[in-house]
């Protein structure tokens, strides 16, 4: 029932919070075109794409929940081909965005048994896009450090009430009796996840059975070449010891831990960012916001295909730029709204997305070297963010100010994921 460290660290900006959980919950838990075990499983495979285990755990623990077939747990090898068809565009998404294409979109939806509908891509891409950018909230604000190191210093408990974020996640408005019925939930939620844990060791039982696990321990014994080695079956990385990467249990502290191998949920792990200016011209160009904006297209396509999604996540841009930031912007002898605007547009620039009203030369006056590796670190590639940097990158900033830009980094990222995809779903319609 303690709060978890998502939640707390969003706390200290309550109405973004708010909004926050609204599209959380609607994503996850609210009729929408695709299965809500799918829906943690796509999870996974995104989170996987930048090994954060703390999101892994979490939506492993809801997939099993929401009824999943925990043979999926070992990996891609083992789900249906129409989701593991989902990993190339993942892959793209999560890295370079700017190369996702019409055709990408054309092998997903053409007319096939494993075949997806536009309103299960469009649901599917946006869960894509939301877990990736989480990644970089988790990492950037040191909440995966938290759960492997049991907490330190710099973060600072919050009085929100004892919501853990998948339940907080279960509101729609921030109000104190959510809180109160939060606190509920939460007290009924570790009962629950007792018989949680009893069924996922009996589920791993009954999987693997005491025989194969006595002769996958003699192999292990006989030596490493004997079966305890990475198989590789149709071009796809998986765990061959099946208990990798399956349920995951109570270790001694109570805790629920699980996914020991984030391999076997992606394909092409050495795929990573690679600067857009490094770009091959011939392959892809810049991508002009006033050729394709959220406010003027994506928003509409979205919503049209995924009802009411394109509203929350609307409201989620809008709450972000309306967070107040003048002691922030302060510092750097600038107004709030061009402080936020650099930093916005600087996150794009790196997406290879630009604004013509835009003068880029801004961004080196407004944001010093070390604050722009920081954002740049968080966004492209968030796994190899430390502690130290959220510590001591930036000190002159409050901690309610390092948060914020961390929001500002997982909205920014995560409208630039959308907006290449929407345009290719856009293209592929036309």
């Amino acid at each position: 029932g303690r709060l978890e460290a998502v939640t707390q660290q969003m706390g200290y900006h309550p109405q973004y919070l708010d909004s926050f959980l609204k599209t959380q919950h609607y994503l996850m838990h609210m009729d929408g075109p695709l299965p809500f075990d799918c829906r943690h499983y796509i999870a996974i495979m995104a989170a996987a794409r930048h090994q954060c285990r703390y999101l892994v755990n979490l939506h492993v623990l809801q997939f099993l929940r929401a009824g999943g077939d925990p043979q999926w747990l070992r990996g891609l090898e083992f789900i249906p081909p129409k989701l593991r068809n989902l990993n190339e565009i993942n892959k793209i998404l999560a890295h370079r965005p700017w190369l996702i294409t019409k055709e990408h979109i054309e092998k997903l939806l053409k007319i096939s048994e494993w075949s997806w509908s536009l309103a299960e891509l469009v649901h599917a891409v946006v869960l894509l896009a939301h877990c990736h950018a989480l990644a970089s909230f988790v990492f950037g604000c040191g909440c995966e450090q938290d759960e492997g190191l049991g907490g330190r210093g710099s973060l600072k408990p919050l009085s929100l009430g004892n919501q853990c974020f998948c339940e907080a996640s279960a509101g729609n408005s921030f109000s104190q009796e959510l809180l109160r019925i939060n606190r509920k939930r939460s007290l009924d939620s570790c009962m629950e996840l007792d018989s949680l844990r009893e069924r996922m060791q009996r589920i791993h039982v009954e999987t693997e059975g005491r025989d194969e696990m006595r002769l996958l321990q003699q192999d292990r014994e006989e030596g490493e070449g004997q079966g305890a080695e990475l198989g590789v079956q149709g071009g796809t990385e998986h765990c061959s010891d099946p208990s990798a990467g399956l349920s995951p249990l109570a270790d001694t502290d109570g805790e629920v831990t699980g996914a020991t191998n984030l391999a076997c949920y992606m394909q092409d792990p050495d795929f990573g960012y690679q600067d857009f200016a490094r770009r091959d011209e011939d392959q892809t160009q810049v991508f002009r916001v006033q050729d394709y904006s959220w406010e003027d297209h994506g928003f509409s396509l979205v919503n049209r295909l995924y009802s009411d999604i394109g509203h929350l996540l609307d409201e989620k841009f809008r709450m972000v730029d309306g967070l107040q930031s003048s002691a922030m912007a302060k510092r750097q002898g600038c107004e709030p709204s061009v402080f936020k605007r650099g930093i916005w547009n600087y996150i794009h620039c790196m997406f290879g997305i630009r604004y013509d009203d835009y003068d880029y030369a801004e961004v080196n006056q407004l944001l010093e070297r070390m604050l722009k590796v920081y954002i740049k670190t968080v966004t492209c590639y968030p796994e190899k963010t430390n502690s130290e940097m959220f510590d001591r990158f930036w000190k002159q900033f409050k901690h309610s100010e390092k948060v914020h830009v961390n929001l500002l980094i997982l909205e920014a990222r995560m409208q630039a994921e959308l907006l290449y995809a929407l345009q290719a779903i856009t293209q592929y319609m036309i």
